[in-house]
This record gives structure tokens, sequence and C-alpha cells, in this order.
């Protein structure tokens, strides 16, 4: 199984504590995701920010036309500084995202440190080679911007 990596940084101008309440509360993920992946949270288990073992279900659509169902686990929080989502199911082979955050002058730095691999083996890679690597460098891309416009 090939793995891709690619690691994504920005500075946001708030606190350490306004960071981690924007990131670790799941409902906000729809505000920093492309429209035309018609993102929808299905469910959240519990209440509140993320916690080791949460459970999050979402539906997105990866192509014109095709939606998919993907499931997420909170595997590891280390409160105010890291959070790391692994797919349980979904479109990916492999699907690991760390989001750290770490207090500099004047704000916050938001790292992304994501690893994901592609089924069907040799298709997966030219799929990679010709669109998916595209589209998640345009999903972070379109995050980026996001944050700067929100923040």
């Amino acid at each position: 199984m090939k793995l891709y990596r690619l690691k994504t940084k920005q500075f946001l101008p708030i606190t350490l504590q306004q960071a981690w309440e924007f990131f670790s509360s799941p409902e906000n993920l729809a505000l920093i995701t492309p429209t035309r992946l018609d993102f929808q949270i299905l469910s959240i288990s519990g209440e509140g920010h993320v916690y080791e073992g949460q459970i999050i279900q979402y539906k997105i659509t990866v192509l014109p036309f095709i939606r998919v169902r993907w499931e997420t686990e909170i595997t590891e929080v280390i409160e105010r500084r890291s959070f790391t989502d692994i797919q349980r199911k979904g479109p990916y082979a492999h699907w690991s995202h760390k989001h750290i955050f770490t207090k500099v002058e004047g704000g916050v730095e938001m790292t992304d440190e994501l690893e994901y691999a592609i089924p069907l083996g040799l298709l997966g890679r030219l799929a990679n080679f010709l669109f998916v690597g595209r589209e998640v460098k345009d999903i972070f891309n379109y995050r980026f911007h996001a944050l700067k416009s929100i923040f």
C-alpha cells in the first residue's frame, strides 16, 4: 500500500484556547470544507468537543453524483495541543489526520499532518496521480482560505 503525506501549516491570530474551541468541535468542520463536497454530518457520538474514541459519521461527494459515507474515530487527544482522527470506513484504504496547535507570538500555528492511501493498487496510484492528490491539496487550500476569512 502506497502512503501519501501532506503537511500544512497556518498562522492564526487567535489564542490557543480559541483555536482549540473551534477545531475540537466537529460541527465546525463543515465551515472549512469545500461546498462542492456537499459535506453532511450524519452523527457524532457523545457531546461537546473531541475525545478519544469519539465516532463521527459523514456523507461527502467524492466524484460528481457519487456520495459516500465516511466514518472517522478520534484516536488521540492532547488537550489544547493536538488530536488525531483516523478513517474507520470510507473512500480511502488508509486515512490518518493529526491536528497540532502551537502557541506562537501573536497567535497559534496550526499544523495538519495527513497520511492517506488509495485502494485498488496500481489503479489507486493512477487515480492519486490524476486527481485524488490534487483534490486533497485543494481541500486543504480551501481550508487555509476559509480559516483566513473566519479569523
